[in-house]
């Protein structure tokens, strides 16, 4: 019983640090921030030119085109679904038949039981129904804006980019990450993106904190939930 009580006390502080002090960086691999590469300005010798860039083009409006470049990321995003299903199917039969000879056996049957009746007859009936009905849906919104950083410039002239944005509020956190890839010809004059023009966009909203640690279920009623064979 000693034994049984120490294992219990040890679980509890194991499920206790695993419940209170965690941080994204440590569960979530997308919290690692993509590499950026460096560019060294290239000066021509005796040249005062800089090297183009998004401040400098007289022809270009003074949005992200390359590394390092902010652009702003309009998340609105809205999903729904739903699911209908229904089945409903009958099956009656009835079956008679009578039997007037069958090589003399229906004689001895007909002397053996005469209540019977003057032939044999042979009759049954079957019933089956099935009836099923189904519904699902689903939904979700999310409404922000992130400034992302253009962290690479690919071959064909597509950013990569990625942004962060941590909200640090009565300890509880709130993290927003999010990546993908641009076109330039996305990008308005006022150098924002709409989260539906990215490709391969992938949006991360989530916390940690006091509220995140009471919505999840103590570590003795997750066990109860994952041995209960009933």
């Amino acid at each position: 019983m000693r034994d049984f009580i120490i294992a219990i006390a040890i679980l509890a502080c194991l499920g206790g640090c695993s419940t209170y002090g965690t941080r994204p960086e440590t569960v979530r691999p997308e919290s690692k921030m993509l590499p950026v590469p460096v560019a060294k300005p290239v000066y021509a010798p005796g040249s005062l030119w800089p090297g183009e860039n998004s401040r400098n083009s007289l022809f270009a409006d003074n949005k992200a085109h390359y590394v390092n470049d902010i652009v702003t990321i309009v998340v609105d995003e809205s999903s729904s679904g739903q699911n209908q299903a229904s089945t409903n199917t009958s099956k009656d039969t009835k079956t008679n038949a009578g039997i007037s000879a069958l090589l003399g056996i229906d004689t001895s049957i007909i002397q053996a039981n005469p209540n019977m009746g003057a032939s044999i007859s042979i009759g049954g009936t079957s019933n089956n129904s099935l009836k099923g009905t189904g519904d699902t849906s689903r939904g979700g919104k999310l409404s922000a804006r992130v400034a992302a950083r253009v962290v690479r410039v690919l071959d064909n002239g597509l950013l990569l980019i990625e942004g962060r944005r941590q909200l640090t509020l009565n300890e509880e956190d709130q993290y927003i990450v999010l990546t993908g890839v641009i076109r330039t010809e996305d990008i308005t004059a006022d150098n924002l993106v709409l989260s539906s023009s990215i490709a391969d966009a992938r949006i991360v909203y989530t916390g940690n904190g006091v509220i995140h640690d009471k919505q999840r279920p103590g570590w003795l009623t997750r066990v109860a939930d994952w041995g209960w064979p009933f």
